[in-house]
């Protein structure tokens, strides 16, 4: 229990180091990390925006321009988790959130396009991620053995499958970007990333696009940060971060990054090593990105997170929350390394097939977070948004 007390030395920065102090956090040993008090939330409301329910949409990103407009992109058009059906699609909210455009499709590129990032660069560009997968395949493969599904449905798969042959398939698998010079009105054709991650690259202080993430398809299946000098067109493999000892890389997934006040980046990481398995782990940067510290746990149980830096410096990780309450949670940190006990953004989930959580600040200091989510008794998850604010 949190008394009033408690809840009220929170309500600046300098009280909200003390209770971390007082609730145990261990600065010598980094990999150490007991919670802090948690902060009050007000939350102004939690609504549908997608528009198409007989959809399945999926692992969304959002951003906010510099003309405050907020887009959200998806991985749309789909009929199930995995299928070979899924876009990149893209929606627009003039309001703050209040109303959402229908999805325009930006990516469709005959596999199932998933995880869609996005970023407006300070050029103003847009840079909207993704990945392609043949991960339908088996299934698509045991249904025409086995001969249940409905026939139709069956159909409707073998015909989305013979869209491409399958050197083309091949050819189509990889991580990728699409950039619009034009505030999202037309796009690119795909272009390779290096690396892929579900809310994409972020950009640093110095100019440079950093990108944290995993070779999917290509390379040597390497886990760390690729850079881009040059707004987004080229992409160049700039360090790996080191597994922990006793730990396999390949079971390192879906990273973001955050650059500090003082200049360190920190990246978080889903962990599905044994050790930690299921939590976020985090690394740290001191030189801009080549080097990287070994990933250690932040006792954060929950996956994959979102880093925001708020307009008053401190950090914010949020993510999905798939244990019973199953919902969304959010995190603090004064430095980016000690982290509060959690934010509950939605609590009302009806099973682990939601998350993938991003936020942004609007100018007017409320936080806007968008999730998946499939609804009790649908087959088709949907997008939730939820408006809050930290209070004072």
């Amino acid at each position: 229990m949190v008394s009033t007390m408690e809840l009220s030395n929170l309500q600046s920065r300098r009280g909200f180091l003390g209770a971390s102090a007082c609730a145990g956090f261990s600065f010598g040993f980094p990999w150490i990390r007991a919670e802090a008090v948690s902060p009050l939330v007000k939350l102004q409301d939690i609504k549908t925006i997608s528009h198409q329910p007989g959809i399945y949409h999926g692992w969304p990103t959002l951003t906010i321009q510099k003309n405050g407009d907020l887009l959200a992109v998806c991985s749309g058009g789909r009929e199930a988790h995995i299928c070979p059906f899924g876009q990149v699609v893209l929606m627009r909210s003039r309001d703050g959130g209040d109303t959402w455009s229908w999805p325009r499709v930006i990516q469709d590129s005959g596999l199932d396009d998933r995880d869609a990032g996005i970023l407006q660069t300070r050029q103003g560009t847009l840079l909207a991620t993704t990945f392609t997968s043949l991960a339908y395949e088996p299934i698509l493969r045991r249904a025409e053995q086995e001969r249940q599904w409905d026939p139709a449905r069956l159909r409707r798969w073998q015909a989305a499958h013979a869209r491409l042959t399958g050197d083309e398939r091949l050819r189509e698998l990889g991580q990728w970007i699409m950039r619009s010079e034009d505030g999202g009105r037309t796009w690119s054709g795909k272009y390779p990333s290096v690396v892929n991650s579900p809310h994409g690259p972020i950009q640093l202080e110095d100019g440079r696009l950093l990108y944290a993430g995993k070779e999917l398809w290509t390379g040597g299946k390497r886990v760390g940060v690729c850079e881009s000098i040059d707004d987004g067109k080229t992409w160049n493999w700039l360090a790996e971060i080191p597994a922990r000892e006793g730990d396999r890389a390949s079971e390192y997934h879906e990273l973001h990054a955050l650059e500090m006040p003082d200049h360190r980046i920190i990246v978080q990481i889903r962990n599905h090593n044994s050790t930690h398995v299921g939590e976020t782990l985090q690394s740290e940067s001191k030189d801009g990105g080549r080097t990287w510290s070994l990933p250690s746990s932040i006792g954060v149980w929950g996956l994959p997170s979102h880093l925001l830096r708020l307009m008053d410096g401190r950090a914010l990780m949020s993510y999905g929350y798939r244990r019973s309450p199953f919902g969304n949670q959010a995190r603090l940190s004064e430095d980016g390394s000690q982290w509060s006990a959690p934010l509950t953004i939605s609590s009302d989930g009806a099973s682990v097939d939601l998350g993938y959580p991003s936020t942004v600040q609007t100018p007017d200091g409320i936080l806007v977070s968008l999730w998946y989510e499939l609804p009790r008794g649908s087959t088709t998850a949907v997008l939730r948004q939820a408006r809050w604010e930290l209070e004072a």
